[in-house]
């Protein structure tokens, strides 16, 4: 048999399979514009299903044409206006266009398609029967948080336009995506040369990876320096040694600096997160060496192209080598494979300094550094008077669209008291705050009350007549002894018993669930079995529309009590019980809507308030004020992780994978096995699992104050029998302590074992295996009993 008529080679960063057809992702709020010609398919889908699109077509006199798409108008363009009456540089550009077309968008023959209960996948297709522009809209309108009327109160979702040209080699597009604002420069770097250009300090830089797998070497010299007649240049090596880190990225330690430690540069945006600042720019005795004599290479193109400045030339520059996939194995060999840019993707940096820049668009052709195949990258330069965010590009999945970090709706506020924000699930969130400290703000937590963003916890609303088969179905707990109210913990299995996520279930209505997990392949895993089963049920994704803010400690209940209104039919804040919820609005009647939830993840009494991103500040606003009387203390992700690790919550990446079951991950709590009667995916091979356990996790106790690291090894003598998950030393207990994946035959309380540093053994901590959780194993804290 052909292999490869069976498995397909996926590669990074190709684009589209097909020539002709063009993928554009229309988000939620949003209108996407795209040319079509005679003869050209416009398909629309819907992945989430319940997603109503509007289709506008009109022609090159500005007149409305959506019926030369075959479609019968059957509504106006006030929707599109509506949602082109925005900031965006998108929404602006198609504005000026219509604008110049002299379109009258709410007097346009619209055409409402997927409308009604439409499932997950549905599509619709139209053939234009001329020269026309396509406008696709995703009409939004705000998520209730609490309720559902009709599919309009779910959150709105994105859609998916595929062009199909009738004329493949006709172009009618510009191939590159539009630019981040108004250029000051736009130039397009040939593969295999390179070319040197001037910015100004406070100007951005955006490297641009037209096609996808294409290095680009960069660097700068501070132009001051060379009137001088000095060479002061870009450093890796004095850059990773002041960031800590391979390379800088967006967010707190982001700076290029040079060898008198003065920064040049700095990243602002990544949609890659892929680079390398290791290696040479590539040099002929690379090529020389592999019997390519005379090969083009970066470092003798950067000394052409720097031809022009008082810059000596250099057999090998050193240089930020963007979109070059390199690493270390285990046995510290430096290695590279295909860069992981697709094509679009993108570094936009600002300049501290003036700068003269030089950039390679590298003609490596022999290994994987480009793909094997060397293409052109962009450059373009923008004002200082630009205010870019900073941002990763963030992916669902390995073949999604990028997502650019976002702002979570407490996001100005918990800026105001701090500048100290990591990346985390797509969104930024304080990692500490600065009058506090991470030790302050977990003793605020065991000792009073704190509050913390949680928002990026991913939230998916599963609604329809099967919605309580298809949570049954997917999760371990027992789905149908839910009442209205009620809330869940939970796990997500594939049918091998490996463990997806762990999460919460909250039952709102009899045909309305919502999941809350750690991070999206949970809730795409739900929608999948839908689909797979024929189920009548959608999966919405509604993180956007509903962040969350944890109030926890002993003194969560007496703040709350201040500020939480409850209609007489919901239990008051002082009678909800552990994972219970109620509807509820701020401060009385006529506040703003929320759900509060007795739920948390800290060990401590406490409970979290669900919004919509608008009201949040308000509500941010109201807790802090409420709290003053207890010292209500912000806390970050810093210290809540002591806390989780005290208790013994589990994280993903640490405590379980793919790899790991629940009774393994130690929440076997949440596999009921013999009460559950229904099937559920995992539950053949988790029966044989819990009969044959091969590892468990425990608690260690540790001497010294050296902590365990995620990934050490733990030994009993030169035999591994486990590994630590997380560590940390518990304020608290005044002790060192683990958490540990440990072999089922050394699990038991009392078994001395050794933590290997270094290469294992040439460090030894000892330990000690003790009951797990750590801290308030009887979890009297959490109920409110002290």
């Amino acid at each position: 048999m052909d292999i490869s008529s069976v498995i397909k080679l996926r590669e990074p960063g190709l684009g589209q399979e097909w020539i002709g057809k063009e993928r554009y992702v229309v988000r939620a709020g949003a209108v996407v514009a795209v040319p079509m010609l005679l003869g050209d398919e416009l398909e629309i889908v819907d992945p989430e299903g319940l997603q109503p699109a509007h289709v506008l077509a009109f022609n090159g006199s500005g007149q409305s044409a959506t019926a030369q798409l075959g479609v019968a108008p059957n509504t106006n363009g006030e929707t599109i206006a509506r949602m082109l009456d925005s900031d965006s540089p998108v929404a602006a550009k198609i504005r000026n266009k219509l604008k110049a077309l002299s379109v009258s968008l709410p007097e346009a023959k619209v055409a409402e398609v997927l409308s009604g209960d439409t499932v997950a996948g549905s599509s619709t297709k139209f053939v234009s029967e001329g020269e026309l522009v396509c406008l696709v809209c995703a009409p939004r309108e705000p998520m209730i948080a609490y309720e559902y009327i009709s599919s309009i109160d779910l959150p709105p979702t994105d859609l998916i336009a595929y062009i199909t040209r009738a004329n493949p080699g006709q172009v009618i597009a510009n191939e590159l995506p539009d630019p981040l604002a108004d250029e000051q420069q736009s130039f397009r770097i040939d593969a295999a040369t390179a070319q040197s250009y001037e910015v100004k300090a406070g100007e951005y830089i955006q490297v641009l990876d037209i096609d996808g797998r294409e290095c680009s070497d960069f660097q700068c010299f501070d132009q001051a320096q060379l009137d001088k007649g000095l060479m002061r240049y870009l450093s890796a090596t004095t850059t990773r040694a002041l960031t800590g880190s391979a390379y800088p990225g967006p967010g707190l330690y982001s700076k290029f600096y040079d060898v008198d430690f003065q920064p040049l540069l700095e990243i602002v945006q990544d949609t890659c997160g892929r680079h390398d600042s290791f290696g040479l720019a590539c040099t002929s005795k690379y090529y020389d060496d592999a019997g390519y004599p005379g090969h083009t290479n970066c470092s003798d193109n950067f000394n052409q192209a720097l031809e022009a400045y008082p810059i000596a030339p250099r057999k090998g520059w050193q240089a930020m080598n963007l979109f070059f996939n390199t690493f270390f194995d285990d046995a510290f060999t430096f290695i590279f494979d295909d860069p992981w840019s697709r094509p679009g993707d993108y570094v936009l940096m600002r300049a501290i300094k003036d700068l003269v820049c030089v950039s390679s668009a590298c003609p490596c052709d022999i290994d994987p550094a480009n793909g094997w195949v060397p293409t052109d990258i962009q450059i373009r330069t923008y004002s200082e008077k630009n205010l870019f965010k900073r941002a990763i590009a963030f992916r669902k999945t390995t073949d999604a669209e990028p997502e650019m970090t976002k702002e979570t709706g407490f996001h100005r506020k918990s800026s105001e008291l701090t500048r100290n924000f990591v990346e985390y699930n797509g969104y930024w969130l304080a990692n500490n705050y600065t009058d506090y400290g991470c030790t302050a703000e977990y003793w605020a937590c065991r000792e009073g009350v704190i509050m913390t963003d949680l928002s990026p916890l991913r939230k998916y609303e599963v609604v329809g007549p099967d919605a309580e088969v298809l949570m049954q179905t997917c999760v371990t707990r027992d789905i149908r002894k839910l009442s209205i109210g009620q809330v869940v913990y939970t796990a997500i299995c594939y049918e091998s018993g490996g463990m997806i996520d762990d999460g919460t279930v909250f039952k709102l209505g009899k045909n309305n669930f919502r999941w809350i997990g750690g991070n999206d392949a949970s809730g795409l895993w739900i929608r999948q079995q839908a689909r797979k089963r024929n189920m009548r049920a959608w999966v919405k994704d509604a993180t956007s529309q509903l962040h969350n803010l944890q109030i926890q400690g002993r003194k969560s209940l007496d703040v709350l009590k201040k500020v939480i209104w409850t209609r007489p039919d919901q239990a008051a804040i002082e009678e909800l019980k552990w994972f219970r919820f109620s509807i509820a609005r701020m401060c009385d009647e006529s506040g703003l809507p929320i759900l509060v939830s007795r739920t948390g993840y800290t060990g401590e009494q406490g409970y979290e308030i669900f919004c919509h991103p608008r009201d949040a500040e308000a509500i941010w606003d109201a807790v802090w004020e409420a709290g003053q009387e207890y010292k209500i203390a912000p806390l970050g992700l810093e210290a809540l992780d002591m806390l989780r690790i005290e208790a013994g919550l589990i994280f993903a990446g640490a405590e379980f994978d793919d790899q790991t079951d629940p009774f393994e991950a130690g929440i076997g709590f949440t596999v009921p096995l013999k009460s559950k009667q229904d099937d559920f995916i995992g539950r053949e091979v988790l029966v044989g699992r819990k009969q044959n356990p091969q590892q468990k996790l425990v608690g260690l106790d540790v001497k010294g104050e050296e902590i365990g690291g995620n990934g050490d090894g733990v030994f009993i003598g030169r035999e591994q029998v486990g590994s630590i998950t997380s560590g940390v030393i518990s304020p608290i207990l005044r002790k060192n302590i683990a958490l540990c994946k440990m072999k089922v035959l050394y699990a038991e309380s009392g078994t001395e074992i050794e933590i290997g540093k270094l290469d294992g053994h040439q460090k030894r901590i000892p330990a000690t295996v003790v009951p797990f959780p750590h801290f308030d194993p009887k979890k009297q804290r959490v109920q409110g009993n002290y």
